[in-house]
């Protein structure tokens, strides 16, 4: 199975560590960040791995040559001359999957105990229904669906959605906003009142809020539709740009725990949510 690391990122949040190493390496336990994703994503099978590079790019390619790529295929997207965002790292990438299977994208600096292959299978059964994105039922606007389901698989023989964005209630001010069917409907911000939808009369006391784990399942169909777009732009724009044309849902794990490490006094707590974890 394929899957990607997002490891391009300036790492700002983690200055001033980050002025003399990616983020991808800076250490939580006794290892870097990327170590952490690389071996979560071995351990659920995901054999080959592209890593997108940026900032202190060299840094991150000598360490993974220097760990023989951990036993599985590793290559690289350098996005040196310009880094392309989210969605212009995917679309940059492309040319990796070219097997027409679903594949797996991971935010570097997310830290997680959830099941990676059970993710990935969840998408790969479930399917897009007809009609497409038809409304809640009456009384049905933000009903919770059981948690571990990206989308009710009743309609076997149907399309995957387009994407299936791991997805928890921790709180945030960013919410992205599902219906009663795990569909994505839009996106709010809690602290300044911004909404954003393609969905006309869209309301979003109508629906549930979930914060987006970092993790993520896309269909290869999906470069179909960023050929027209620029080469810089991001992934959750590009969804809420196109979910009322094709399904992006969202899969609930049972008990997620997560972490995002996101600044220099968040690597003990890092640490320390590592141990019971691993």
């Amino acid at each position: 199975m394929k899957a990607m690391i997002f490891a391009a990122g300036l790492g700002t949040r983690l200055k001033p560590l980050t002025d003399t190493m990616p983020k991808a390496l800076v250490p939580v336990g006794r290892k870097p960040l990327l170590q952490h994703a690389i071996e979560k994503l071995k351990a659920a099978g995901f054999d080959d791995i592209i890593i997108n590079v940026h900032h202190f790019a060299g840094q991150i390619i000598d360490f993974v040559e220097a760990n023989h790529h951990f036993g599985i295929h590793i290559e690289f997207s350098d996005e040196r001359e310009k880094l392309l965002d989210t969605g212009g790292g995917i679309k940059k990438a492309s040319p990796f999957f070219d097997d027409n299977k679903p594949f797996l994208v991971h935010n570097v600096d997310i830290l997680s105990n959830i099941d990676l292959r059970k993710l990935y299978e969840a998408h790969a059964r479930s399917s897009v229904p007809n009609p497409k994105n038809p409304p809640n039922p009456p009384g049905q606007a933000g009903k919770k669906t059981r948690p571990g389901q990206p989308y009710p698989n009743t309609h076997t023989g149907q399309p995957n959605p387009l994407a299936t964005l791991a997805c928890n209630e921790r709180k945030t001010t960013r919410y992205l906003l599902f219906d009663s069917n795990n569909r994505l409907k839009g996106w709010i911000n809690e602290k300044t009142g911004e909404m954003k939808s393609p969905f006309p009369y869209f309301d979003p006391r109508h629906y549930r809020k979930l914060a987006f784990a970092g993790i993520q399942i896309l269909q290869p169909s999906i470069f179909q539709y960023m050929a027209g777009l620029p080469d810089r732009f991001s992934i959750i724009e590009f969804y809420l740009s196109i979910c009322d044309k094709e399904e992006v849902t969202c899969y609930i794990p049972d008990n997620l725990k997560l972490i995002d490490v996101g600044k220099p006094d968040s690597l003990k707590e890092a640490a320390q949510f590592l141990d019971p974890l691993f």
